[in-house]
């Protein structure tokens, strides 16, 4: 025999996938971030976090401004860039609207970062113009697997030792 309570179940249903969606979702995502594996993101978000720490390596404070500043961008799109990044947890911002990065914000900004001045250093060494390194760097940065920039970070610096 169907029960009342059998109706409100069926015309919730909709509503109780999404919220097992959405839980699903988040359990795989902190795991993930649990394992120190790093979510892939958008390249855009990588040259902003990036930029943000190279900014933090310069002066104490960052805010979005000095971010406009770096990247010749608009305010309104370095504010819904930053919105975005502390939405997905890579970024805090305080009540005077300094910006600082999370454990997973840093870890991100710190590969793209290392990725860029080697790989910018190797071009240079390798006779491409600096400029012209600096820019393919900053493509490459984002596309190079794990394992081909290790092999290139450990054959810069066996060519470095061998001098």
């Amino acid at each position: 025999m169907i029960q009342p309570t059998d109706y409100v179940i069926c015309a919730n249903l909709p509503r109780i996938i999404e919220i097992f969606n959405f839980l699903c979702y988040s359990i795989i995502q902190q795991k993930t971030r649990m394992e120190g594996l790093l979510l892939k993101i958008q390249e855009s978000a990588e040259n902003y976090l990036e930029t943000i720490l190279i900014i933090s390596l310069r002066q104490e404070h960052v805010r979005s401004i000095d971010i406009v500043n770096e990247l010749d961008f608009s305010k309104p799109s370095v504010s819904v860039a930053m919105k975005n990044l502390r939405l997905n947890g890579y970024i805090k911002m305080d009540s005077n609207g300094f910006i600082t990065l999370t454990d997973a914000g840093r870890q991100i900004a710190e590969t793209i970062y290392e990725r860029h001045t080697l790989l910018s250093k190797w071009l240079t060494k390798l006779g491409v113009e600096p400029q012209i390194a600096a820019a393919d760097a900053c493509r490459i940065e984002h596309v190079i697997s794990k394992e081909s920039f290790e092999a290139i970070k450990k054959h810069t610096q066996n060519s470095i030792s061998e001098q």
